[in-house]
C-alpha cells in the first residue's frame, strides 16, 4: 500500500558545510492527515494483521510530525512481515527525522537484507553514512543506488554531496548537473552545485545556480550567504554585501554571512536597518 519513497520526503540532508534539505515533509495544515489517520485506523481495526495499512498510517503520523507514533506502526508492520523492506526504511527516515541515525542505519540495513533490490534503502544508509564521515561506504551504496535507480535525481544529489565532501569538485558538479536534469524544481541541487562552482573558480555560474536556489526558496540564509560570497570573488563588493546582509537577517548565525560581511562591511551601509 505504499511505496519505498513514501517517506523519502522526511529525510534530510547535509551539504559539504550546512545543513540543507532535499526533500523537505510539508506539515499539513489542512486537516486532511488527521482525516487520513482516523480513516486509516479503521482499516486497520477492521483489519489488524495488514503490515500495508500500518505502514500507510505510520506515513501519515509521519507528516503530521508525529514521529513516535510512525515509529510505532512502522514497528507494527515489520512484527507482522519481516520482509517489508518499505516498513523498515520507512522507520529509518522517521529515526532520522528523531535524530537517532544509529537505529536508522540499522533499519536500513535490515531493509536491504529484506530486498538487496530496493533502491531508496541505499540512497538513505548512504545519507547516514555521509553524515558519519564513512564517505567510502555512502559512495559505494551511491553507486548501487544509481545502478538500480537510474531516473533518481535523489541518488544523484546525494552522491554529489559525497563527492563534494571528497573535494571531488568537478565529479559532484555532473552529479548535481543529473539530479538537475532529472528534477529541475528543487532547490538544493542547485545550491550544492553552487558550492562546487565557486570552489573552482566558476562564479558567474555558482551566481546562477543560486539565483534559481532562491528563486525555489528565498528563505534560504545558505543560498544567500553563498550567492554573496560568489559576488565578493568575482570582485562585485556591492551585491555581496546586500547578500551577505539578507543571509544574516535570516540567520543571524551564519558563518559564511558573518565572515563575509567582517571582510566587506567597510564603506558599505546596511540595507536592512
Amino acid at each position: 500500500m505504499l511505496a519505498g519513497a513514501g517517506l523519502t520526503g522526511c529525510i534530510s540532508v547535509d551539504s559539504a558545510s550546512s545543513a540543507r534539505q532535499y526533500a523537505v515533509l510539508e506539515t499539513d495544515t489542512t486537516g486532511a492527515t488527521s482525516t487520513n489517520i482516523a480513516s486509516l485506523t479503521e482499516v486497520i481495526q477492521r483489519n489488524p494483521g495488514d503490515a500495508g495499512a500500518y505502514t500507510t498510517r505510520g506515513a501519515a503520523y509521519a507528516r503530521a510530525g508525529q514521529f513516535n507514533d510512525a515509529v510505532a506502526d512502522f514497528s507494527k508492520a515489520v512484527q507482522i512481515d519481516p520482509n517489508s523492506a518499505s516498513a523498515y526504511n520507512n522507520r529509518a527516515l522517521a529515526y532520522r527525522q528523531m535524530g537517532r541515525n544509529d537505529a536508522a542505519l540499522q533499519d536500513f540495513s535490515r531493509a536491504i537484507t529484506a530486498n538487496p533490490n530496493y533502491g531508496p534503502a541505499y540512497i538513505g544508509r548512504a545519507n547516514v553514512e555521509r553524515a558519519q564521515g564513512n564517505l567510502d561506504g555512502a559512495l559505494n551504496d551511491l553507486n548501487v543506488a544509481i545502478r538500480l535507480m537510474p531516473e533518481s535525481a535523489e541518488a544523484y544529489h546525494a552522491r554529489g554531496l559525497v563527492r563534494q565532501k571528497q573535494g571531488q569538485d568537478t565529479q559532484a558538479i555532473a552529479d548535481f548537473d543529473a539530479a538537475i536534469d532529472r528534477n529541475p524544481f528543487v532547490s538544493a541541487p542547485y545550491a550544492a552545485r553552487g558550492q562546487s562552482l565557486i570552489a573552482t573558480n566558476q562564479y558567474p555560474k555558482a551566481i546562477e545556480d543560486y539565483n534559481a536556489a532562491l528563486n525555489v526558496n528565498n528563505k534560504d540564509a545558505t543560498s544567500w550567504a553563498y550567492r554573496g560570497l560568489a559576488y565578493e570573488k568575482s570582485g562585485q563588493r556591492k551585491e555581496a554585501m546586500e547578500n551577505y546582509q539578507r543571509a544574516s537577517v535570516i540567520d543571524p548565525n551564519n558563518p559564511v554571512a558573518r565572515s563575509g560581511l567582517s571582510r566587506v562591511q567597510g564603506g558599505v551601509g546596511s540595507l536592512f536597518n
